[in-house]
């Protein structure tokens, strides 16, 4: 029977009349790399925020690591551990300073403190860089030390809003490399929320909301068979013309996107010649590719993959824990 550490069963949520989330249930398997994913308004950010004790259901239930996030919220939060999606640290402190103020914040033990910030330092590979004021740090510097950060209390889950954004492709690839050793070294569960789709490839699921609901939850492969077919993106010099006479000769619809026009044809390397050769309109430029991610996300939601923030989520949390501590 597989171990789930997140489980979510027939989740509601409201404001008055309108159903932010609907009646949604999955789970994350212990050690999984899940991706979760939801155009503006799905109802991602809410799933989010009540999964982090934010905010209470209308109805339904969630836990985490055992723990329900409504009746047991104080174990929910020592049990996972968040990575912003906007900078959340002090940069007039050293790495070593905000390492240490998270540590007390989270209660981490002092007979173990050091020695878990050492660790965690090394993994990211800042120990060299601990006394250096965060404001000198590089922007792939900073997010390995909010990663470090969010791994000192030994969370069970990792949350990580859009943990890339910004970078450059070569530091994009070196925190992947961090996030995947983290997984393979600590046994952590990732719950990533991301808007690069080469990124979501490294999840070993993906869930995909849309107006509420869960629309699908399956592999990287397996979602891309929703889509099946070839794409073909052709740019002519009359594209609506272009969009009826392939409505006309082929009966199939031909979505206007930001390269042309986009349709789908099973077996399309051996369409395209003869496309090429017979079509009315004069084409400027014509490619055909496999379905990918961002196919299965358009044809799922009719919408593109677009940013949104949870960010402001996750710093609520930290606050609300930080007051609580203090007092």
């Amino acid at each position: 029977m597989t171990d789930y550490i997140i489980k979510v069963e027939n989740l509601v949520k409201r404001f008055g009349d309108f159903v932010a989330v609907d009646d949604i249930s999955f789970s994350v398997a212990r050690g999984e790399i899940f991706g979760f994913l939801g155009p503006n308004g799905a109802g991602k950010t809410t799933t989010i925020n009540i999964l982090c004790t934010l905010s209470k259901p209308t109805s339904g239930r969630a836990t985490i690591d055992g723990f329900d996030v409504v009746r047991q919220h104080s174990q929910v939060r020592q049990s996972i551990g968040l990575v912003f999606q906007d900078p959340s640290l002090d940069e007039r402190l050293s790495g070593l300073q905000n390492l240490y103020f998270h540590a007390m914040v989270y209660s981490v033990p002092a007979s173990v403190r050091e020695q878990r910030i050492k660790q965690v330092l090394k993994m990211v590979e800042l120990w060299d860089r601990r006394n250096n004021q965060v404001r000198t740090y590089s922007g792939g510097m900073k997010r390995r030390l909010e990663i470090a950060r969010g791994l000192l209390h030994y969370p069970k889950v990792l949350f990580l809003d859009e943990p890339t954004l910004g970078l450059d492709p070569q530091t994009r690839n070196r925190i992947w490399e961090y996030i995947l050793e983290l997984r393979r070294r600590e046994g952590t569960t990732i719950f990533l929320t991301t808007h690069y789709m080469d990124e979501v490839e490294n999840a070993d699921r993906i869930a995909i909301m849309d107006y509420g609901k869960l629309v699908a939850i399956d592999t990287p492969e397996e979602l891309k068979k929703i889509v099946g077919k070839d794409i073909i993106s052709v740019k002519t010099d009359d594209d609506d013309k272009a969009a009826e006479q392939i409505r006309l000769c082929y009966r199939m619809d031909a979505r206007h996107d930001s390269n042309g026009l986009t349709f789908e044809i099973a077996n399309g390397e051996e369409f395209l010649p003869t496309f090429i050769r017979e079509f009315g309109t004069k084409i400027l430029s014509v490619s055909l590719r496999r379905p990918s991610l961002d196919d299965v996300f358009l044809k799922l939601t009719g919408r593109e993959m677009r940013e949104e923030e949870v960010s402001d989520i996750f710093k609520a949390m930290l606050h609300q824990h930080s007051r609580r501590r203090r007092r």
